[in-house]
């Protein structure tokens, strides 16, 4: 599951304010390449699936993810990479900076 962040903005700073994507791994892999998604939507290609909608409110809301948007503002995005096994418990996590926009 990704969980992403705006880091500059507090409201959706943590726990996946900018929205929850889960992907698909198949048993028994060692890696996997995820597929690119849009946002705000729940149409999502590869067997991507929301497991939480962005937080965001007014315009800004929307059923999916919400992709870095901070108008130029230069706000900080990062991602949170957390590995789930099939009864969903935690076995690992990882954040990955995404950049500034």
């Amino acid at each position: 599951m990704l969980a992403f962040n705006d880091l500059s903005y507090p409201p959706l700073a943590r726990n996946g304010g900018h929205g929850k994507i889960g992907f698909p791994v198949p048993d028994g892999a060692d890696s996997v390449m995820l597929p690119a998604v849009p946002g705000e939507t729940r149409d999502l290609p590869g067997g991507a699936y929301v497991v939480a909608r962005n937080r965001a409110s007014g315009s800004y809301s929307a059923p999916g993810y919400l992709p870095p948007c901070s108008g130029g503002k230069g706000n900080t995005y990062n991602a949170v990479v957390t590995a789930r096994d099939a009864s969903g418990t935690p076995l690992a996590e990882g954040r990955i900076t995404l950049g500034r926009y």
